[in-house]
């Protein structure tokens, strides 16, 4: 049986296994199963486990368990709303400026925790209701939550860029670096559409009117930006200096955010239970799409499936741009119906080798796979970003509502990702100047 019959029969059993309701981890290794013991009888569940622990083995992973688990405390201890109060200071009252003041939080919360759901959670549950009680046009704030929480998977810590990195052997700290620029450059596309948009209809964000008593002073709004930025410098600032690897970081800054909840005298038994039980959660579900994965990858890869594909790629009589927009386009199909875990580790060993036979930087490429996924956190069906904030939105919110609201910055997201594509040094800049 020729191989592309082989990929096609793959691709077959993979659908029908997630239309009955498998669960994908489930599917991919039942998958994997079947192809090891067609191919090599029992000895091939020998080469099955051998890839997984050789995955599983690595260090670098350490780090998700340990960002889950700080992103949860920090979920827990109120910081999201001491900087929205200093951001109300210190921002001022123009245009839309509690959408913008949004974004800018998000950026901040992306910084610290690098978990796009727990973002989307706190600023659902703080803002939303917020710009609602001001007036603020209902699909432009409900688009705003969606894709200012998802700036996650681009602004270091970023779990994607961690499994990107694991997946495609390349720098961790390379990543974080070059997803600073594209995850500020979509917070600032963000804020002009809001800017601009309110500015030409005021009555989509009506001014805010702050009383004296309801502003806190700028010294004191001040001092609550001390918090997130000593957590996010316990991170980034240690992994930059020198001082820590990325994992070593994540250790650093989950010890940080159980500093700064007991500080805030919000650290408790019950609070770190939760945090625990939410981590072993969160973290087992990303084992087993892993282990479904890359137990898959493993068995194709030695039926010589990724040579197969990877000769289509670089068979096609194209520019190696549009073969790469090509490999946007397939995860973005994926990201209709799988996990973005097993997009990457079934993607990436095929498309990363290829990206560097053309001569293109890994790094480079790990942004605009980023870029995509955050795509594919807010578009529909699937839309992870959107089913987080409805689980925490005013019952009158639908999901309907919501997949409406998030199409324009769907939109934007594309945008950003072709300024990415075609002037790589919105992301290679920054590594070039602080890691050569």
């Amino acid at each position: 049986m020729s191989i592309a019959i082989v990929t096609l029969l793959i691709v077959g059993a993979l659908l029908v296994l997630m239309l009955l309701g498998t669960p994908l981890g489930v599917a991919t290794l039942l998958v994997s199963v079947a192809i090891s013991l067609i191919y090599f009888g029992v000895p091939g569940l020998f080469l099955i486990s051998s890839n997984v622990f050789h995955v599983l083995e690595n260090y670098s992973l350490v780090a998700v368990p340990l960002f889950v688990f700080m992103a949860g405390i920090l979920e827990r201890s109120g910081i999201a709303e001491d900087l929205f109060d200093a951001m109300a200071t210190l921002g001022g009252n123009f245009p839309g400026s509690l959408g913008i003041q949004t974004c800018v939080v998000a950026v901040f919360l992306a910084a610290m925790s690098g978990i796009m759901g727990g973002e989307i959670v706190m600023l659902g549950m703080i803002a939303l209701p917020q710009m609602f009680r001001l007036g603020y046009d209902r699909k432009m704030s409900i688009g705003i939550i969606c894709a200012a929480g998802a700036l996650a998977t681009l602004i270091p810590p970023s779990i994607v860029m961690i499994i990107y990195g694991v997946t495609a052997n390349v720098s961790i700290s390379d990543l974080f670096v070059a997803g600073i620029g594209p995850g500020l450059l979509l917070a600032g596309i963000y804020m002009i559409y809001i800017y601009t948009r309110c500015r030409i209809n005021p009555a989509m964000a009506p001014a805010v009117v702050h009383d004296a008593a309801d502003t806190a002073p700028r010294g004191r709004a001040m001092r609550k930006l001390i918090a997130p930025f000593f957590v996010i410098g316990s991170v980034m600032g240690t992994i930059y200096s020198g001082i820590a690897s990325v994992t070593e970081a994540a250790a650093i800054g989950a010890c940080a955010a159980a500093v700064v909840a007991a500080m805030r005298k919000r650290l408790s038994y019950r609070m770190v239970r939760d945090v625990f039980r939410q981590t072993v959660l969160t973290v087992g579900s990303v084992i087993w799409l892993v282990l479904g994965a890359v137990s898959l990858v493993g068995i194709y890869n030695i039926i010589g499936g990724s040579r197969f594909l990877q000769g289509i790629l670089t068979g096609l009589d194209w520019h190696p741009i549009l073969i790469i927009m090509l490999m946007m386009a397939i995860v973005f199909l994926l990201g209709t119906f799988m996990e973005w875990i097993a997009i990457v580790f079934i993607t990436v060993p095929i498309f990363a080798p290829v990206v560097a036979s053309f001569g293109y930087d890994p790094v480079w490429f790990g942004v605009l796979f980023a870029m995509n996924i955050q795509i594919y956190y807010l578009s529909p069906p699937f839309g992870p970003a959107c089913f987080f904030l409805k689980s925490v939105a005013p019952p009158d919110v639908t999901l309907q509502e919501i997949f409406a609201s998030v199409w324009p910055f769907v939109l934007m997201q594309i945008g950003g990702l072709l300024l990415v594509l075609f002037i790589p040094q919105i992301a290679t800049t920054l590594p070039e100047i602080l890691l050569k």
